[in-house]
């Protein structure tokens, strides 16, 4: 009987013991298809792994991150070595830039550095995290410093890559610099997400953060106190349609001498089509990365660029086509002299299949509201502000009730009417 077990313990020393090598292997497996992946899916990021070696408790490899810029083409490349240790169930990467992570041989965060790692496990699930200390950084040409309280930063992904988690916390952040300060206090993050549907994502989330203080030499101070977006995307329709909302808010502005507010904007769309709207995403990605990708004029760029505008006009008319609404429900700026009101929406309707046949532009069935009102003591305290509004009040698109200036405005049939005034569309769409 001892020797039964003497055998199975023996067995399962064996088994454990060869885990690290099953681990190893599926890891650097997951991390060759997460970097394939990330640059198949846009062209402005690429990531490249070199020399991964493997063992049986453990890994190095160095690699390079590309990155892009999408107005200039130009790339600038920051080169990486991550050490990584192989558990039982899943493995730790731990990255660290070529060269540290100061620059210039000087010691940017005191002697005790950033950890930035990714752990994965055997079923998929990987967390990104970035512990970062306090940190102080200066510009000796320019004179201006960014200084940190440190913070943290954290990124949950989980189902194979279909849900992601993401968490940052970063208590104080200042730039400072010979004409202006900046500072940012509390800043709190936490975010959902869901993947739905080919680039289409759901979720909830929510940013917050303490007061940011502007501070300039040469005029007055200005403090924002409790910043929040709060943002939400759910499928309807079984999935067919997404209906998203986006709320920003600002509860007091406070300048030396008074502080009013709150301040809000609210962002509504409702009714989207998943697949035309992942399908004009997927059409716009593809014309930007033929601008990256080919530096050449020539014929054959000309044809494929004009495929590609021809691509993402089909998609824009089939999002059009499925029907939607889209605007900002709400808007309210509080000042001084009184509160901004405002409100904005177009809408196009659901077409059937030969209405969209017949189909020659997206603008030709888009329809609109849009008021807004604003204190007329607003306009006669800032010259500057009077005189840009000065020719819309002369042409009516902003009349005068009591104490307020007032817009109102529809729009139908590639027609503008504002305040009775109508003003006719070209056919941009």
């Amino acid at each position: 009987m001892n020797a039964k077990w003497m055998i199975a313990g023996a067995g399962v020393l064996a088994v454990a013991g060869g885990l690290p090598w099953v681990v190893g292997y599926v890891t650097e497996q997951q991390w060759q298809q997460a970097t394939a992946e990330v640059n198949s899916a846009q062209p402005f990021l690429r990531m490249e792994t070199d020399n991964y070696d493997r063992g049986i408790l453990g890994a190095r490899f160095t690699g390079s991150i590309n990155l892009t810029n999408p107005e200039t083409g130009e790339s600038q490349q920051f080169s990486y070595r991550a050490d990584v240790t192989h558990g039982v169930t899943g493995s730790l990467m731990d990255f660290e830039p070529e060269g540290g992570w100061s620059s210039g041989g000087t010691d940017w965060f005191s002697g005790e550095e950033p950890r930035l790692t990714l752990e994965t496990r055997l079923w998929g699930t990987a967390v990104i995290e970035l512990e970062a200390p306090q940190m102080s950084v200066t510009d000796a040409s320019t004179g201006e410093t960014v200084a940190s309280s440190g913070g943290l930063a954290r990124i949950e992904i989980s189902d194979s890559g279909s849900q992601a988690d993401a968490l940052m916390v970063w208590p104080a952040l200042t730039l400072s610099g010979p004409d202006l300060d900046i500072r940012v206090s509390d800043f709190h993050l936490e975010q959902t997400m869901t993947h739905l549907s080919g680039e289409v994502w759901t979720g909830s989330g929510e940013v917050m953060v303490d007061s940011v203080a502007v501070t300039p030499v040469a005029e007055a101070p200005v403090r924002l106190e409790e910043i929040s977006i709060r943002s939400s995307s759910e499928p309807v329709s079984d999935g067919e349609r997404l209906d998203s909302r986006m709320a920003f808010e600002v509860a007091r502005v406070a300048t030396a001498d008074e502080t009013y507010g709150p301040q809000r904007l609210v962002f509504e769309l409702s009714g989207l089509d998943v697949a035309a709207w992942s399908g004009l995403t997927e059409s716009l990605s593809s014309l930007q990365a033929l601008a990256l990708n080919q530096a050449s004029g020539g014929p054959q760029q000309f044809e494929q660029q004009m495929n590609a505008m021809q691509e993402v006009n089909t998609a824009l008319r089939d999002l059009a086509a499925a029907g939607f609404s889209v605007g900002f429900p709400e808007l309210t700026v509080t000042t001084p002299e009184g509160v901004v009101e405002g409100s904005a929406s177009i809408s196009h309707p659901e077409l059937t299949a030969d209405k969209k046949g017949e189909m020659l532009m997206v603008m030709q069935k888009l329809t609109g509201e849009m008021d807004l009102s604003l204190p007329v003591a607003l306009a006669e305290e800032y010259p500057e502000f009077r005189l840009q509004l000065a020719p819309l009040i002369k042409q009516g698109l902003l009349v005068q009730q009591d104490d307020r200036l007032v817009l109102d405005a529809s729009m139908r049939d590639l027609m503008l009417e504002v305040n009775g005034v109508e003003i006719p569309l070209p056919p941009l769409l």
